[in-house]
């Protein structure tokens, strides 16, 4: 079931807009398990030049879903959002679903990844070395095919996770040549 937070940037959140997301947001939930509340943080922008953006975050135990689109139209942007997030399901379910079935698992859906949840600490010291976000991280074991389908989904140029293999914390991390990079924690 998915719980909806929905916000406003100069436009005000009239019933129908909020419905009109609602009902094409809800679609998703015929991916999601049947027994969990996840909420759908949705941000509607509008700008002067009249173009609409449109950004969803779903956070849920084992990814967080988020895309972001911008059109003239904003009802429009809303279903580009959604065909997007599809998109992403789609594709994660798909690589899951191989793996579990080329290491002989049984049942496995949407394996576990890593919860980014973030809580922003504000402070008016303008120091270059300011931390200004921090965020929590529980490490899933996973492998560095599904570490770096993850990080793609989140849009980040890096992901932190354990191997599934050696327990190992590691860093997969895109290069500034478009390929990934891998960097293994361990003893010395």
């Amino acid at each position: 079931m998915l719980i909806f937070n929905i916000r406003g940037e100069n436009i005000e959140v009239t019933q129908a807009i909020r419905d009109y997301v609602e009902k094409r947001i809800s679609k998703l939930e015929k991916y999601f398990e049947k027994d969990m509340k996840n909420t759908a943080h949705v941000n509607l922008e509008v700008y002067p030049d009249k173009q609409a953006k449109v950004e969803v975050t779903i956070p849920l135990p084992y990814l967080t879903l988020r895309a972001e689109e911008m059109s003239n139209d904003l009802y429009a942007s809303v279903d580009l959002v959604t065909d997007k997030l599809e998109r992403q399901i789609r594709k994660y379910k798909t690589k899951v679903n191989r793996k579990s079935r080329e290491k002989g698992f049984k049942n496995l859906e949407f394996a576990p990844a890593a919860d980014t949840s973030a809580s922003d600490s504000d402070s008016d010291d303008e120091s270059k070395f300011q931390v200004v976000r921090t965020k929590q991280l529980a490490l899933k074991p996973m492998d560095n095919e599904e570490a770096i389908l993850q990080m793609d989904m989140l849009g980040h140029d890096f992901f932190i996770y354990e191997d599934a293999e050696t327990s190992g914390i590691n860093i997969v991390y895109r290069r500034n040549d478009g390929r990934y990079g891998l960097i293994e924690t361990g003893e010395e």
